[in-house]
């Protein structure tokens, strides 16, 4: 690219340019400071009993950018510009190719196929305003929208005329609704979250000024419930809004809603003084197919419930679904005359494509669909818990979980190249639908080969006893 005197030419192609090659990713940098704003969104000293580990960031991506240029003046003659653009998608779609088949750390189903729908990316789709109440913009998609949402209404036991929800634009935004109608519910509230739950907790207790109790874990990850009854004993004056997780962010840990139910109650705390959220964002789609998991219903005194629509579902784009009592939302909502509609949710504008791609996979799937992929999950991830401690490598899987946690790989590239997600000693592989067998054994195998080289009768590997228990332990002490 020509920068010079602020003009910005085309790039032109060489004679050996391969627009289907891979797109080398540099090793990102290491990061020494350690503050609030760290890739788990958690403070260092929060997780407890692990070494204090360097932080390694994502690369700058102002490095390898792709500029937008002004076209040619007889660019329409030349097609210079269309043959550009063409082959930097043909190489980035081989990109996508390629980081798809090494992804194991994040929890993603990229196992689906959505050329039924191509059809509709011809039109501005967009669900602004409340899903149950039409505006004056007529391209909208709410009727697949409610549709999806009454099939949550049904899994999570609550009638129609008795809940509200919408399709958020990502888990995250979920979690900040349900938080914020507890908040407008309860004014004065205290939240308590356990240390495990994800960022997006602490970001909405931020974001709203809301004092913050955090609780602390079992060695599951699960949310210790002898600290909850000390804390909300020392809060009595003030009612209380719980973040309740139903799989944590790094250990899948599922924690217990009787018991978080019984505690508050043992405390004197009536239903008209506390208010639950549920972050189902992966579990809570895969949950209500585990026989003998503990049952998410609006039965029991909970506020909200959410899920992502893009990991367990296996949605394209970024979303999710976030279900609340209808009594609830009247102290969040206000009418818009400029939309026809009612505002309650976080955004305004909406993506109406994601309802009717959420809308095409549950009737494809339906109940018996999923059941057969939460079960296939959870044996494949018994797979690899199994064959990592056979080769001698800490790893722990809890009982309700697809998520398997082991000990942190020691090569930084070797953590990239599968986009293992990480935390102090200890990373994750999340088992979902999409991987198969077949690539846990490549990883595995080529896990193996990469720690032979990394540890000798000199250097051992780590203890993760802290983070996993000791009988999940693998180092020289514990094994």
């Amino acid at each position: 690219m020509d920068h010079e005197n602020g003009a910005v030419a085309v790039e032109m192609l060489s004679d050996d340019f391969d627009p289907t090659a891979v797109v080398a990713e540099p090793l990102p940098p290491v990061v020494t400071s350690t503050d609030d704003c760290d890739l788990l969104g958690k403070l260092a000293e929060d997780h407890k009993g692990s070494r204090e580990k360097q932080m390694v960031l994502g690369r700058n991506v102002h490095t390898t950018c792709l500029a937008v240029t002004e076209p040619e003046s007889n660019d329409d003659f030349t097609g210079d510009k269309e043959a550009y653009m063409a082959s930097v998608l043909a190489r980035y779609r081989k990109t996508l190719i390629e980081r798809t088949k090494h992804h194991l750390g994040y929890p993603y189903n990229l196992d689906f196929d959505y050329g039924a729908l191509t059809q509709l990316q011809h039109f501005s789709i967009n669900n602004l305003g409340d899903p149950f109440i039409e505006s004056n913009y007529g391209v909208h998609s709410r009727q697949f929208e409610v549709g999806v949402l009454d099939w949550f209404a049904r899994l999570w036991e609550i009638e129609k005329n008795e809940y509200w929800g919408y399709i958020t634009n990502c888990g995250t935004e979920g979690n900040l609704h349900g938080v914020l109608v507890g908040r407008e519910v309860f004014p004065d509230g205290i939240l308590y979250a356990s240390r495990e739950s994800h960022y997006s907790i602490f970001k909405a207790a931020r974001m709203y000024r809301m004092e913050c109790e955090k609780i602390d874990c079992l060695i599951s990850g699960e949310i210790d419930c002898a600290d909850f009854k000390t804390k909300l004993l020392a809060h009595q004056d003030k009612p209380a809004i719980i973040n309740v997780n139903i799989g944590t962010t790094v250990k899948g840990a599922v924690d217990d809603l009787d018991l978080v139910i019984r505690t508050l109650e043992e405390c004197g705390y009536k239903q008209d003084r506390f208010y639950i959220h549920c972050d189902g964002a992966l579990f809570g789609l895969m949950m209500p197919f585990v026989k003998r998991a503990p049952k998410v219903s609006f039965k029991k005194p909970i506020g909200s419930v959410s899920v992502s629509g893009h990991k367990f579902v296996g949605c394209p784009m970024p979303c999710g679904v976030q279900i609340t009592r209808l009594e609830h939302i009247n102290a969040l909502s206000r009418n818009v005359e400029y939309l026809a509609s009612r505002d309650a949710t976080i955004m305004g504008s909406r993506n109406g494509h994601a309802p009717i791609f959420l809308w095409y996979t549950l009737n494809k799937k339906g109940y018996s669909g999923f059941q057969k992929e939460v079960q296939k999950c959870l044996r494949n991830a018994h797979y690899l818990k199994g064959r990592l401690r056979d080769a001698g490598i800490s790893a722990m899987l809890n009982e309700l979980s697809s998520t398997v946690v082991f000990e942190r790989p020691k090569d930084e590239e070797f953590v990239r190249r599968w986009q293992l997600a990480c935390q102090g000693n200890i990373a994750h592989v999340v088992v979902m639908p999409s991987v198969n067998i077949e690539k846990l054994d490549d990883f595995l195998s080529e896990l193996v080969e990469k720690r032979s080289t990394w540890y000798d009768e000199k250097v051992q590997p780590p203890c993760i006893a802290a983070d996993v228990g000791t009988e999940n332990c693998s180092c020289g002490q514990h094994k």
